[in-house]
C-alpha cells in the first residue's frame, strides 16, 4: 500500500519512507533536520572538514552538506547507521589502505557511529580533494 507524506504530498512504496519534504537551505539547517542522537558527529564532521578546507566554501549540494571551491570537493550525509562520505571515486582509489577498515563504494566512505571519527584521515582525504578538485 502506498504511504503519502502528511508534510510534502509525495507518495512512496514503503510506509514512512524516509525523503526530504522541504530541502535543507544550509549546513545548519541540515543538522538540525536529522535525528539528535547523531547531531554531535554531524558537527564533528563540520567541523573537521571546516578546518581541512578554510577556503572552500559551505553548500548544500545532491541534498548534502558539502565544500565547495569552484566545483564539490567532498560532501557528508547522515544516514540511519552511518554517516557517509563522499570524496569521489580517485579520492577511494588513492587512499584505499588507509580506508580499508572501512566501508567503501564508488565514491563513498561509510563511517559507522559506533566508531571513533577518524578525523585526521578525514582532514588529509579533504586536503587530497582540495588539491585535485579545486578550479
Amino acid at each position: 500500500m502506498a504511504w503519502k507524506c502528511p508534510k510534502c504530498g509525495r507518495t512512496f512504496s514503503r510506509q514512512q519512507q524516509d525523503h526530504y519534504c522541504v530541502k535543507p537551505q544550509n549546513i545548519d539547517e541540515y543538522i538540525a533536520a536529522q535525528d539528535e542522537s547523531v547531531q554531535p558527529r554531524l558537527r564533528e564532521v563540520r567541523a573537521v572538514l571546516r578546518d581541512a578546507l578554510p577556503e572552500a566554501e559551505e553548500r548544500i549540494s545532491w541534498s548534502m552538506p558539502t565544500y565547495w571551491k569552484g566545483k564539490n570537493l567532498i560532501h557528508f550525509a547522515a544516514f540511519q547507521k552511518h554517516l557517509g562520505i563522499y570524496p569521489g571515486d580517485e579520492a577511494i582509489v588513492a587512499f584505499a589502505d588507509e580506508l580499508s577498515g572501512y566501508e567503501t563504494s564508488k565514491g563513498a566512505i561509510r563511517l559507522p557511529y559506533d566508531r571513533e571519527l577518524p578525523a585526521e584521515l578525514l582532514t588529509r582525504l579533504a586536503g587530497w580533494c582540495y588539491e585535485q578538485y579545486r578550479k
